[in-house]
């Protein structure tokens, strides 16, 4: 075999075997003998096969789920608490060098701040102010990942599972306030109904017209029912009448 096409072809495969291509949402550590050299940019790329190796790093949002961890909160409420992390690497350089996996550990962090944070709130705390909760837990957290040159972006507790006979006894706390809270509106209604009953009274007590419009207002009710006889036990004219002043009695 000719010795040039030998040395061609063998020339071709190591050129074919240094070539990567990194996608716009990732970074490359390229090392050379072991030895960190720099970070690729997204594009073509070639690199000496044997001599040099990359380590492809995603720099998008990554989202890690926090494991339920049993938690006994300050009010002595055992409850077990699960979450999520969403953090991005700000410096794939650090991300690789700085922590052997980042993941793992930012996962083994997230766990220990979560029961630290929930362990030191009443349970009521916990499930009014999970926004709050998750700051704390972040505010931890990241400490640590900014040395590692990874961002956090936001931790969220997802769910709060508690004992049966805890569940029982909240459920009927919450019907005990619907009950009160509408026992409290019947009262404020009956109320205003009361107070506007009384200042019509005083109205009508205010004219002897109003009292006969209302007797005759009565009486027709009362003869819509084509059933009913009605004895008057005194005469009409015995209702009191609005009279002159000056007029006598």
């Amino acid at each position: 075999m000719n010795p040039t096409v030998i040395f061609t072809t063998i020339f071709l495969v190591f050129i074919f075997l240094g070539i990567r291509i990194i996608f716009e949402y990732k970074r490359a550590l390229k090392f050379r003998f072991g030895r960190y050299v720099k970070t690729l940019n997204p594009g073509f790329r070639w690199i000496i096969p044997i001599v040099e190796t990359i380590q492809i790093v995603d720099i998008r949002v990554i989202t890690i789920n926090i494991e339920s961890q049993e938690v006994m909160t300050e009010d002595n409420v055992p409850s077990s608490i699960d979450g999520v992390v969403f953090f991005r690497i700000v410096d794939p350089e650090k991300a690789v060098l700085e922590v052997e996996e980042y993941h793992f550990a930012i996962t083994q962090l997230s766990q220990a701040a979560l029961r630290d944070v929930c362990g030191k709130v009443e349970l009521d705390t916990i499930l009014s102010k999970r926004e709050e909760m998750g700051q704390n837990i972040k505010a931890i957290v990241e400490v640590a990942t900014k040395e590692w040159g990874i961002e956090i972006i936001d931790v969220k507790i997802k769910d709060i599972q508690l004992p049966q006979n805890m569940k029982r006894m909240m459920a009927n706390q919450a019907e005990a306030e619907r009950s009160r809270r509408a026992r409290i509106i019947l009262a404020e209604a009956e109320d205003q109904a009361a107070g506007m009953l009384l200042d019509a009274g005083r109205k009508i007590d205010k004219s002897p017209s109003a009292i006969k419009l209302r007797l005759y207002q009565t009486l027709s009710n009362i003869a819509a029912e084509k059933n009913s006889t009605i004895l008057f036990p005194f005469p009409e004219e015995v209702l009191p009448r609005n009279t002159k002043k000056g007029e006598d009695h």
